[in-house]
């Protein structure tokens, strides 16, 4: 089976499978961290539709699905914060695809669209229970940094400089 990662539109159907599926298990993670449950299905709906990824389109964004075998597995997401920085964001895959290279796959679609984009430095922020997107994002040349913006959620910032592409002969 083989990894494609493409652009997809923020309010398709696989992209809204998707975010649900990375909003329950994020939200998940962190209530039965913090509280010992699992988070209330209310809360729940109402972030899943207070960000739906409308500033993850062109000119100034995009989303990426990555599918293995022809199957949604997960997405990135990148969007300009200036005209020289891009955020990373929503990068999710499901928990059967993980360990099969998509991860990287990705941050690294994601980087080459924020390199598209005009970006020359991608930022990113991530909680400190998210153990393994830490890993992932050191082991892929993040370093961390000082926040970049406030959210109640971030508690670790990244930053990378985005080599520029070599140039097509």
């Amino acid at each position: 089976m083989t990894w494609t990662v493409a652009p997809e539109p923020y309010d398709s159907a696989v992209a809204a499978a998707l975010w649900r599926a990375y909003y329950t298990e994020v939200s998940d993670r962190y209530y039965l961290l913090h509280d010992g449950r699992p988070t209330d299905p209310g809360e729940l709906e109402r972030e899943i539709a207070a960000y739906r990824g409308a500033d993850l389109v062109p000119p100034r964004g995009r989303l990426l699905v990555a599918r293995y075998g022809g199957e949604p597995a997960g997405t990135s997401g990148v969007r300009l914060r200036d005209d020289t920085t891009a955020e990373l964001t929503r990068v999710f895959l499901h928990e059967r695809m993980r360990g099969l290279g998509g991860a990287a796959l990705l941050v690294r679609a994601a980087e080459d669209a924020a390199r598209t984009l005009g970006a020359s430095r991608m930022v990113l922020d991530t909680r400190g229970d998210l153990v393994e997107a830490r890993a992932l994002y050191a082991r892929l040349g993040y370093t961390e940094t000082e926040a970049y913006k406030e959210d109640p959620y971030a508690e670790h910032w990244f930053a990378k400089h985005l080599k520029r592409l070599p140039r097509a002969a």
